[in-house]
């Protein structure tokens, strides 16, 4: 590659080879003639920390290059952007306190040490002047940080619906396209390479939680507690209750929401029923989307891969040019890589107000839907419409009620008292309605 006199030279320091570090080093190689042209900067790799040096790998590397001491990136002058690509929050949260403390700049993709532990490591990148790359910890290679940072800086976003879990998104279209049970789809998903052995974090809705929590900092401004957002995950779904919504034209989808209020804001994770001509509804398989409206631009729609070895490594990529193009003088370094956050009130989930589907077994004889009717009139919350449906098994009928708006914690309070009742077979089937 033949490098011109004037180009500035920025050493790049990597720690972790997993799926998204080999995918950063061969964009490196592969991009960096056509980044040098663009920008007038040549990014050069400079180490790579490992866990073993003789493990086979995807991506060859000179075996100068690498080390398993973290201590050698981050004592090394030359590396001006340290990139942290091993997640978790420990030993992740202590190394990357070094690395600000050492100089240097940082890039993850770390969304669970972002949601968790936001307040410190932005506080430590405000506190040593130093930027902090974040793109790659929220849908993979869709550029939602940078639109809503740069693109959306005029704007107030008033709310946002994300699907930002691959894993479960794949799940949840299998089961609607194939009428297979939860169990049979998170199989295929695991075959696919698309859910871990041990799939928890991703179908109990703790990954989009951790996604949302970064989110809602970029968006609203707004230090977030992790552990105040209400998470609910897709593991309990019935093929029963996708084929209802379908009858009724709806999708279900498992979502990352978040709602500026005058009060504070609403943020919750959970699976959502949406009319079938709403955007997100044809989101299918493993990709991710976000649709937000902001108040000047209104309604957008962000779409596009939202994990995997290449879309992540070009959103780790997006951030070291940004901020190489920082370090070489051409954009303002001293400009804060976040506003610094507001103390917004979140919304308690019992204070939200949603529309619900509302799926009851019960025994089929005369009064049980006047019962279930007074029950929900009784705690302020109307029918929108009833369906009941055919069954073999006269002890356990299904009736499918849609409310109007209602708060949560009236809801709650009326399924308490039809749940005890003789009359019910089962726990009611809770599914919140988004418009």
């Amino acid at each position: 590659m033949r490098i011109t006199k004037s180009s500035k030279i920025i050493g790049i320091g990597i720690l972790g080879l997993g799926t998204v570090g080999s995918g950063v080093v061969t964009l490196l190689r592969r991009q960096a003639a056509a980044i040098e042209r663009k920008t007038g900067i040549r990014l050069v790799l400079k180490k790579v920390c490992v866990k073993s040096l003789t493990k086979k790998r995807a991506v060859k590397i000179p075996q100068r290059l690498l080390t398993t001491h973290v201590q050698d990136l981050l004592k090394d002058r030359s590396i001006d952007i340290f990139v942290e690509l091993v997640g978790g929050i420990q030993p992740a949260k202590k190394i990357m306190a070094q690395a600000f403390q050492n100089g240097k700049h940082v890039v993850t993709a770390n969304k669970a040490l972002l949601a968790e532990k936001g307040n410190f490591i932005f506080g430590l990148a405000r506190k040593h002047s130093k930027k902090l790359g974040i793109e790659a910890s929220v849908c993979g290679g869709i550029p939602i940080i940078k639109a809503i940072k740069e693109g959306l800086a005029s704007n107030t976003i008033s709310h946002f619906l994300g699907i930002v879990n691959g894993t479960c998104n794949f799940i949840l279209t299998r089961m609607s396209d194939q009428a297979i049970p939860f169990e049979e789809a998170l199989r295929q998903a695991q075959q696919k390479g698309y859910a871990e052995k041990n799939p928890a974090l991703d179908i109990r809705g703790i990954d989009s939680a951790h996604k949302l929590a970064i989110l809602a900092r970029m968006a609203f401004g707004a230090e977030v507690r992790f552990d105040s957002i209400p998470v609910e995950g897709i593991e309990s779904l019935a093929v029963a209750d996708i084929e209802y919504a379908k009858e009724l034209g709806y999708s279900i989808k498992l979502l990352a929401i978040g709602k500026r209020h005058q009060q504070g804001l609403e943020l919750r994770v959970h699976p959502t029923m949406l009319p079938l001509d709403h955007p997100l509804s044809n989101v299918r398989g493993v990709y991710n989307a976000v649709f937000l409206h902001a108040d000047q631009a209104g309604n957008l729609l962000f779409y596009g891969k939202g994990a995997g070895k290449f879309p992540t490594a070009s959103a780790v990529m997006s951030d070291i040019i940004d901020i190489a193009k920082r370090i070489s003088g051409e954009v303002d370094l001293k400009a804060p890589v976040v506003s610094v956050p507001g103390k917004l009130k979140i919304y308690p989930i019992e204070n939200m107000r949603s529309k619900y589907y509302l799926r009851f077994q019960v025994a089929d004889r005369p009064g049980v839907l006047g019962r279930i009717a007074q029950a929900l009139g009784k705690n302020h919350i109307s029918i929108l419409s009833v369906h009941q449906k055919e069954s073999h098994d006269p002890r356990s009928v299904p009736v499918i009620i849609l409310t109007y708006e209602a708060q949560e914690k009236n809801l709650r309070r009326a399924l308490k008292a039809i749940d005890s009742g003789n009359f019910v077979s089962r726990k009611t089937v809770v599914i919140r309605v988004e418009k």
